[in-house]
Formats: structure tokens, C-alpha cells, sequence
């Protein structure tokens, strides 16, 4: 679950989970082999980010768009099965020798048939995210890594060959192990990538990594070797501070860049052994750059998660579909005190551009911060609520800022983060039964249909 703050505003976040203002992934790395300080995720921003210590995200920039997601369903489409993953295959022979060269051009044109870009709008922070993806069946099932499409409305896809689009939806994805699987809508004959056995990678393996580098669309090659195996690594998420430990990852020294996550690396067969995850920079001599170290998800662990995404087999990490919305803003606390929750919003508010106070009715528009509401309603515990979206499904239940949220469907709220998950068991179109104190004291109980939200 991500719990991300609201742009510019008093600190708060949507109910809903929508994405973060500056995303960057960052951690330490695990067990084994020591692995310079933290590794960012290379795969989206709403804005140009800067390098934290030696650690860059890895992810394009661009311009904030509109588009909305539809209503989503709670499985995935009636033509989606298991069986339109593809299995593991034995990598080719003489692939995994560091002895046996890597043509780069020959690999780049035979793997880039199978690549897409990926442009990801955020409409709750008027920005959009830029990562890579990789085509896993004719009829368009696309992989990616989840912190991609984390906190999208919309997601744009362009094959990388042909440069044609299409619009994206998010079939499921497992935030812990960060995958995503994407339909294209309207698909069909698109050549999809190769993909090898990542149990049968050795030490010095020759790799080619291809992905959107900086967001510029295309694939930028870049070769090493893979130089570790079994990583353990914690990436952190600069924007809502989550962090998500991600096991049995395969290291390379090839040079990833933002925009690279959910690319691939790929041996001198042009098989797909992992995707890309997670990069840091180790510095070099007198501050200049060092070297680079790129981390990926096994393409076996990926491809079995999208399996399991693909058959609708929900669990208590993978989500099928999209989660519904109620859209609203909420303090970025771990307080059951509404008033405390009100302190810590005007806390985070601190040094930000100020948003409306008071408990005026008027809506919030995409992206418009929210202030904290001068008066509270008498609730001991709860969530309070500091704004309400427009045209979401809380713009048309009464609710307004300075009401505490209470329970939903029966489900007793007592925190801003107990909200977000228990919205995040529904799916869109979902009618649920919302309780609330109003700020003059007033309890009150109202069905709303949830409208469709962000993916998380």
C-alpha cells in the first residue's frame, strides 16, 4: 500500500493512494556481497529528479495529462489466461559462457520488436511517469514493473518498433514483488520478446540491457555482465517513504539509466533473463562517477507472478483489476486522532505552496492542494478528511472537509491508512456503505458506488 502526499498540499494524500509528487527509489543492499548505498527504482517521476547521495531514480519525465481510467472489473478479461504466459525456456547454447561475445546490434534488433515505452498519467498530481515494458503475447500482454504504473489513471503504450499506440489496462499487479501486467487494448499479431531460464544464469554471463532510457523513447543498449547472483535489496520509495524488499535479484554492471525499469536484460540469444528493477551509481575517484550497478527481478519469479495475475488468482499481495475510489484527501498520518491527524497535515505543510482552509464545500480540482479544516468533527478516532476530488464518488455523498470517516461497509476506521486498505479490497462499481461525524456533530450513513482509482 502506498500512502502518498498530496501535491503542494498540507501534507495529505487521497484515500485512494494516488501517486506520489518527486518518486525515487532508493535502499540498501542485502545479504551477500557488499553493493555501494542504495539502489533506486529506474522507472518513473512526474518531474526532473535530482541524485539523493549516489543514488539516481531511473525513470523519463513529462507533462501531466487528464485521461481517467473506466470502471475496472475484479478479474481479468474473459480472454485472458494462464497459458498466454509464457514458460521459462532453456537458454541457448553457449549463452551463458563469458567466453562467447554479445553482438550488441544483432541482440538490440532482435529483442526490440518486443519493447514498448511506457507513459503512465498521474491525474491526481497533474504528472506522468515514463518506464519500459516488455510484450509476453501477440494479443498484447505487456510486463512491467509495478512502480511504473503505481498511482497511474491512464497508461499510454508505444511499441518501440513500429511506434504504434495504444491504450493500456492494468489486468493486476503485486506491489511486494513489483510487477504489473498490462492488456493492450485493441492488440493483436505483436511479436513478443524471448524469454530464457534466469535458474540457469551463471556468474559473467554477457547481458544486454534495453530500456527507455531517460524517457526517450526507444531502447538505449547497454552491455556488462551479470556479476552477482541471489541479491537482496531494499528499495524505499522517496515520495511516500514504503519500502519493499525484493529477494533473489540478478546484479549486473550494465549502465542502467532512468526510464530502463521494467526493460529487460537479455543474453547474446537475445532471451530475456530478468527485468529491470533497480539501479545505483557507486562514486568514483574524487567524487567523478563510478560505476554502475543494476539490479533485476528473475524472469521466472516475473513471469510466474504474471501467470498468477493472468489466471485472476487474487492473494494477499497480487490485486486483479484496479482498486475502486472513494476520492478523498486525507492527512499523511498514523494517528487515530483526527486532531492529531490535523496537526501532522499542517506539519508536512510546512516550507509547501498553502492550500484553502476552512471547511468550505468546494471541491478540489486534479492536482489542487488541500488545506486543513479550521473546524474537526467530535470523533475520537477515524479519518479525517481535508478535501474532497471533483467528480469522484465522495463529491456526491455530503461529505466535506473537516468529516471524519468512521467506517466503511461495517469495517471500523481508525486511521487514515486503515481507510486506504479497506477501499482497496473493492473494486470499481463496488456500492459500499460509508459512516462519518460531520463537524457540527451529526453522525450519518450513506451508499456510494465506487468510481475506478489508481493502480497501487
Amino acid at each position: 500500500m502506498h500512502e502518498d502526499e498530496t501535491p503542494g498540499g498540507a501534507g495529505g494524500y487521497a484515500e485512494d493512494g494516488y501517486g506520489p509528487v518527486g518518486y525515487g527509489r532508493y535502499g540498501a543492499a542485502g545479504s551477500g556481497q557488499h553493493v555501494p548505498p542504495p539502489p533506486p527504482r529506474p522507472g518513473r517521476s512526474g518531474r526532473m529528479l535530482v541524485y539523493i547521495a549516489v543514488a539516481v531514480l531511473a525513470a523519463g519525465t513529462g507533462a501531466g495529462l487528464t485521461a481517467a481510467f473506466g470502471p475496472g472489473g475484479a478479474g481479468s478479461s474473459p480472454g485472458i489466461s494462464a497459458s498466454d504466459i509464457p514458460q521459462p525456456q532453456s537458454n541457448a547454447p553457449g549463452s551463458g559462457r563469458s567466453s562467447a561475445p554479445l553482438n550488441q546490434a544483432a541482440v538490440e534488433a532482435r529483442v526490440e520488436p518486443g519493447l514498448v515505452d511506457i507513459i503512465a498519467t498521474l491525474k491526481y498530481n497533474s504528472e506522468s511517469a515514463e518506464g519500459t515494458g516488455m510484450i509476453l503475447s501477440p494479443s498484447g500482454l505487456v510486463l512491467t514493473n509495478n512502480h511504473v504504473i503505481d498511482g497511474a489513471t491512464s497508461v499510454n503504450v508505444i511499441l518501440v518498433g513500429s511506434r504504434a499506440q495504444y491504450q493500456a489496462r492494468v489486468v493486476g499487479y503485486d506491489s511486494t514483488e513489483d510487477i504489473a501486467l498490462l492488456e493492450l487494448s485493441g492488440a493483436a499479431g505483436l511479436t513478443a520478446v524471448s524469454v530464457g531460464n534466469s535458474a540457469q544464469v551463471s556468474l559473467g554471463t554477457p547481458v544486454l540491457a534495453l530500456g527507455n532510457a531517460q524517457g526517450r523513447g526507444g531502447v538505449t543498449p547497454a552491455l556488462g555482465v551479470i556479476n552477482a547472483l541471489n541479491r537482496s535489496i531494499q528499495a524505499s520509495d522517496q515520495g511516500s517513504g514504503t519500502t519493499e524488499d525484493l529477494n533473489h535479484m540478478l546484479q549486473t554492471n550494465a549502465r542502467i539509466q532512468q526510464g530502463d525499469s521494467g526493460g529487460v536484460l537479455v543474453n547474446n540469444a537475445g532471451q530475456v533473463l530478468g527485468m529491470i528493477t533497480a539501479a545505483t551509481t557507486s562514486p568514483g575517484p574524487s567524487g567523478a562517477r563510478g560505476g554502475t550497478i543494476g539490479f533485476a527481478i528473475p524472469i521466472d519469479s516475473a513471469l510466474a507472478i504474471a501467470r498468477q495475475i493472468a489466471a485472476g488468482d487474487a492473494s494477499a499481495t497480487v490485486y486483479i483489476g484496479t482498486p475502486g475510489f472513494l476520492g478523498v484527501v486525507l492527512a499523511q498520518s498514523d494517528s487515530p486522532d483526527p486532531r492529531q491527524q490535523a496537526f501532522d497535515a499542517q506539519q508536512s505543510a510546512r516550507g509547501a505552496r498553502g492550500g484553502r482552509g476552512g471547511n468550505g464545500a468546494a471541491c478540489l480540482a486534479a492536482g489542487q492542494p488541500s488545506g486543513v479544516p479550521a473546524t474537526i468533527a467530535p470523533a475520537p478516532a477515524g479519518a479525517l478528511i481535508l478535501g474532497i476530488l471533483c467528480g469522484t464518488a465522495a463529491d456526491s455523498t455530503g461529505l466535506a472537509p473537516g468529516d471524519v470517516v468512521t467506517s466503511v461497509d461495517g469495517h471500523a476506521v481508525t486511521t487514515p491508512g486503515s481507510l486506504t486498505a479497506i477501499t482497496a479490497r473493492y473494486h470499481p462499481g463496488t456500492v459500499v456503505s460509508i459512516a462519518w461525524a460531520s463537524a457540527d456533530g451529526a453522525r450519518h450513513t450513506t451508499s456510494v458506488r465506487l468510481g475506478g482509482g489508481p493502480a497501487r
